[in-house]
C-alpha cells in the first residue's frame, strides 16, 4: 500500500488532507480510496447502503442524508462515488440516485464544512458514438438510449451550477475501465460469464476498451482533488493504452480454460438478442448486465486523451496493461476466484 501522497510529472505533490469522506465506500473504488488514505494517516469515514464498523463505514440511502449526513461533519474532503453503477436500469432510478443523489451529497458536503467535492462520473457521459482522442470538451450524451451515461453527464451539470454558484469547489473525475484486484465489474463478472458461456462481445471483439488500473486511478483521483488545479476542472483518468474488448476479455475466456476468443456476433444481432433478454429481465425483476447498453458501450471505436491530466496535474499511469492483467489474474487465485497457480 503506498504511504505517500503521489507526485505529478512536474513535481506536482498535493498535501494531505486531515480528514476524508467517502459516499458509496463499500465498492470496489470507494473501499480503494479509503485505504489510500488510511494508509496516509488520515481520518477517513464513508457511507454506503451496508454498514462495515471495522472500516468506519455507516450504512444510508444517498437520496436521504439524514441517516448519515451526521457521519460527515467536519470531513476536508468529500468523495462522492455513490450511483447506480449498471447500464441495466431505467431512467426514474438513475434520476434518483445518480442525479439527485449527488445533490443530496453535495449539500451534505456543505453542511459538513468540506473544503473540496470530489465527484465521480464516468467516461460514458460521452457516450459510446465519440471521436477517437476525446477529451473533456466532448459533449455528453443526451437520449433516451445509453442512459448510465446521460445520467452521469446531468450529475455533472449538477455538480458545476454547485461550484458555480460559490457553494463549494468541485472536482469531476471521469475514470476509464478501472479493472485491478477487488475488482467485480471487470475481474468476477466477466470471468462467471465465460465459464458459463454467456461472454458475447459485438463485431468480433474490436470495440475500443480503455483499461486503467486501480492504483493508477487513485494516483490521478489524489491529484486531482488535493491540486489547486484541480479546482472546478473535469479530468478524464484511464491508463492510456488501449486494447480491444477481444484482447481484454480473452484472458477471462483462457481463465475459465476456454481456448480461442470469447463468442461475437454483428452489432445489429447483439443488440436485437439483448434488447429481448433486457426485456424478459426486466418483467421478472431480474438484474442481469446483458443489455443492449452493454453491446454499445463494447463497440466503442476510439480511446480518450488524458493531456489534460497531465498537463495540469503531471498525471502519468505507471501500470500497463499485461501487469495490470499479471496483478488481476493473482488477486483472483489468491480470493478462489481460480485454482492454481498463475
Amino acid at each position: 500500500m503506498t504511504t505517500t501522497m503521489p507526485t505529478g510529472s512536474n513535481g506536482q505533490q498535493p498535501a494531505v488532507p486531515t480528514s476524508v469522506f467517502v459516499t458509496g465506500a463499500g465498492g470496489f473504488i470507494g473501499r480503494a480510496i479509503m485505504a489510500r488514505y488510511q494508509a496516509l494517516g488520515c481520518d477517513v469515514r464513508g457511507m454506503d447502503l451496508n454498514a462495515d464498523e471495522s472500516a468506519n463505514i455507516v450504512a444510508g440511502d444517498i437520496t436521504n442524508p439524514s441517516g448519515w449526513a451526521e457521519h460527515a461533519k467536519g470531513c476536508e474532503l468529500f468523495i462522492h462515488t455513490a450511483a447506480i453503477v449498471s447500464l441495466a436500469a431505467q431512467w426514474p432510478a438513475y434520476r434518483k440516485v445518480t442525479v439527485e443523489g449527488t445533490r443530496q451529497a453535495i449539500d451534505v458536503a456543505v453542511a459538513a464544512g468540506a473544503k473540496r467535492f470530489v465527484h465521480f462520473s464516468s467516461i460514458a457521459a460521452m457516450g459510446y458514438d465519440y471521436p477517437d482522442g476525446a477529451d473533456e470538451t466532448c459533449p455528453v450524451v443526451i437520449g433516451n438510449e445509453y442512459l448510465y451515461g446521460v445520467a452521469k453527464g446531468a450529475s455533472e451539470h449538477v455538480t458545476l451550477a454547485a461550484h458555480a454558484a460559490g457553494e463549494i469547489d468541485v472536482t469531476i473525475i471521469r475514470p476509464g475501465d478501472v479493472y485491478g484486484p477487488g475488482s467485480r465489474a471487470w475481474l468476477i463478472e466477466p470471468l462467471k460469464m465465460a465459464r458459463s458461456g454467456q461472454l458475447v462481445l459485438p463485431d468480433n471483439g474490436q470495440g475500443v476498451f480503455t483499461p486503467v488500473y486501480i492504483e493508477d486511478l487513485l494516483d490521478g483521483i489524489m491529484l486531482a482533488a488535493g491540486l489547486e488545479e484541480g479546482r472546478g476542472q473535469i479530468f478524464i483518468l484511464w491508463g492510456g493504452e488501449a486494447v480491444s474488448c477481444k484482447e481484454f476479455f480473452s484472458h477471462h475466456w483462457h481463465w475459465a480454460g476456454r481456448k480461442g476468443a470469447p463468442h461475437s456476433l454483428p452489432l445489429k444481432a447483439a443488440l436485437a438478442l439483448t434488447t429481448g433478454v433486457w426485456k424478459v429481465n426486466q418483467m421478472l425483476k431480474r438484474h442481469d448486465e446483458v443489455t443492449p447498453d452493454t453491446m454499445l458501450m463494447f463497440s466503442r471505436k476510439g480511446a480518450y486523451s488524458i493531456e489534460k491530466a497531465q498537463r495540469l496535474l503531471g498525471y502519468q499511469p505507471k501500470v500497463n496493461f499485461a501487469e495490470g492483467m499479471r496483478q488481476s489474474e493473482l488477486w483472483l487465485r489468491a480470493c478462489g476466484e481460480l485454482e492454481g497457480k498463475a
